[in-house]
């Protein structure tokens, strides 16, 4: 290769992508409400959304506080405008907590813009690595424009890292306020989802009830989907991962058409909900669709599964179909009522014989427990009892359930194939769609999304506001029309058993089988069974009439307030929101 070439291809190969490229230039819209001048509108004292009287006892001093909503210029009766400019800087810290979602990256500079470009040139961002332990080892480094340049729509949480080290213990306590007030902060931003923001929480009651300087809000982060409300309406990054989800299962789809010789199994990220496999089942049409909520709630059995995903494949043979597409949550295991039974019963078994099982594991068990279980495949059953975590039990997450299902039905259809009762084919092949949602290069969505909530954090904690967390409502709607806000944390919280004690947590929103997303599927779902009704969304658009296209879940749920007269309220009713308003 001559030397010319060679400086050309490395020149290429080196330089970021035209997609890349394109991102980094791409500007955000801002809500009009952060354009200018803004009131913040406080609104009636809040409480939780449970076990009120416990969590005021947790949450003394930052327990109570209304929600309070930015409205744009400043005519307001009885609200303070904020001028956003300040005559001095403004110091503030932020940690990305958890797992990585498309649209981190937006969350730091939206906080940077509005700091620097917005409220005081010499305003100053610190950014903590590797997660919550960057907060207690006073790792960080300052983020400015250098440092932001090549990240700006990106995906990944690479320009910090993150990580999930939870700050719970004194020293814990005592070395991030520490470090805070060592930095001279004036504010610390969480990102992270429901366990993250309730430390959050916990920080900013830390930190009001002795007295430092440093206040504390969250911004909301999940591709789970399981951090929402009335009042959160979506966690970032939900939006990127069903696309990236949805794109690869149609592609499945298309395969299977194509070939029409195979089943494909896919699990899909989602441990504890299943609003990921609703989306991409709305999105793309799979043969079945299994909803954990849904099996819950009926009481369906491993068994019961296994047969009606056997019976549509016994069905689709008959019309000469021998291909289709079976998605099912992450989580599907946790939500099956015999199989948790069974693992309760493995977990007291494992705490009684920490040092060995008896060799036996049946004998041991109830008859139920040990039917299920030496009906399991020899390699799911080993991986129950090897796979332990740190306080001695099962590892649910890392039960392969798309495995476990793909094989239970392979064997209940050589079962009827042995009676004569099923003569098709079976050919099934299994895929775990996980950590490739977690880290594209956002949406419009997303980008637009994460860089209003930046946005928003900083001007919370600008105006004096702790124990919050950023609100964006409105998604819906195009991203100039979103209203803004802060939701006090302890308004989400509960009370859950957790190691033997009670914990204050902020609830995990499962799919509500009576919401319309899953009212449409639960209509839909017969006729994708037997047709090969398979839709494409395609990949994510950046450009062009379906760029800023929000998911199926969300639009649902916002036509379902409109047509149903529950919508999301007006700014005077926000403000009149009873304490205990339904979440």
């Amino acid at each position: 290769m001559s030397a010319s070439l060679e400086a050309i291809a490395l020149q290429q190969v080196q330089a970021a992508s035209p997609l890349e490229a394109s991102r980094l230039a791409w500007q955000p819209t801002l809500p009009l409400a952060l354009q200018g001048k803004f009131s913040f509108v406080k609104g009636a004292a809040t409480s939780s959304y449970a076990d009120a009287s416990a969590i005021k006892s947790m949450f003394p001093t930052t327990f109570g506080q209304p929600m309070v909503q930015l409205v744009p210029g400043g005519a307001v009766a009885g609200a303070a405008t904020v001028d956003v400019a300040s005559s001095k800087p403004v110091r503030l810290g932020i940690v990305l907590s958890g797992g990585p979602a498309s649209g981190g990256h937006n969350v730091l500079t939206g906080v940077y813009d509005y700091l620097v470009k917005r409220v005081h040139a010499d305003s100053q961002l610190f950014g903590f690595l590797d997660g919550p332990s960057g907060l207690i080892d006073s790792k960080y480094i300052e983020l400015n424009t250098a440092t932001l340049k090549n990240f700006r729509n990106q995906g990944g949480f690479h320009c910090l890292g993150s990580g999930r080290t939870k700050i719970e213990k004194k020293d814990h306590f005592a070395k991030t306020a520490a470090v805070c007030n060592r930095l001279q902060l004036d504010g610390l931003i969480v990102v992270g989802g429901d366990d993250s923001n309730t430390n959050a929480a916990v920080i900013a009651e830390y930190f009001a009830a002795n007295g430092h300087r440093t206040r504390c809000v969250g911004v909301p982060k999940t591709i789970d989907g399981d951090l929402r409300s009335e009042l959160i309406e979506m966690s970032f990054g939900f939006d990127t991962a069903t696309k990236v989800y949805s794109e690869q299962v149609a592609a499945l789809a298309a395969d299977a058409v194509s070939a029409r010789k195979s089943y494909h199994f896919c699990r899909l990220m989602g441990r504890t909900a299943s609003h990921i496999t609703l989306e991409v089942a709305l999105q793309t049409h799979p043969n079945v669709a299994l909803i954990g909520e849904e099996i819950q709630a009926r009481g369906q059995s491993l068994a019961s599964i296994v047969r009606s995903i056997a019976d549509v494949i016994a069905t689709r043979a008959l019309q000469g179909k021998h291909y289709g597409v079976v998605i099912m949550p992450e989580g599907l295991v946790d939500f099956l009522p015999d199989v948790g039974a069974l693992l309760l019963e493995l977990n007291e078994l494992l705490a009684a014989h920490p040092h060995g099982l008896p060799a036996n594991i049946g004998v041991h068990l109830s008859p139920e427990g040990s039917r299920l279980f030496n009906s399991l495949p020899s390699t799911i059953a080993a991986q129950l009892l090897m796979d332990r975590d740190p306080h001695g039990n099962i590892q649910v997450a890392k039960i392969e359930g798309e495995r476990l299902i793909a094989s239970l039905v392979e064997g209940e259809l050589l079962r009827r194939k042995a009676l004569g009762t099923y003569k098709g084919s079976i050919s099934i092949v299994t895929h775990y769609l996980g950590y490739e949602g977690r880290c594209g290069l956002p949406s419009n969505f997303d980008a637009n999304y994460c860089y209003a909530l930046g946005q928003t954090a900083g001007a919370l904690l600008s105006a004096g506001y702790t124990g919050m967390i950023a609100s964006v409502q409105g998604l819906s709607q195009p991203a100039s029309q979103w209203q803004c806000g802060g939701v006090p944390l302890t308004h989400l919280m509960n009370l859950e058993r957790r190691s033997g004690h009670d914990k204050p947590v902020i609830r995990k929103a499962l799919v509500q089988l009576t919401d319309a997303p899953f009212l449409i599927f639960e209509h839909l779902r017969e006729q994708w069974k037997y047709q090969d009704n398979y839709r494409n969304p395609g990949s994510i658009q950046y450009e062009g009439p379906h760029s800023d296209a929000v998911t199926l879940t969300l639009t649902l749920e916002q036509q379902q307030r409109k047509i149903t007269g529950v919508k999301p309220p007006s700014e005077e009713e926000k403000m009149a929101l009873p304490g205990k308003s339904k979440l």
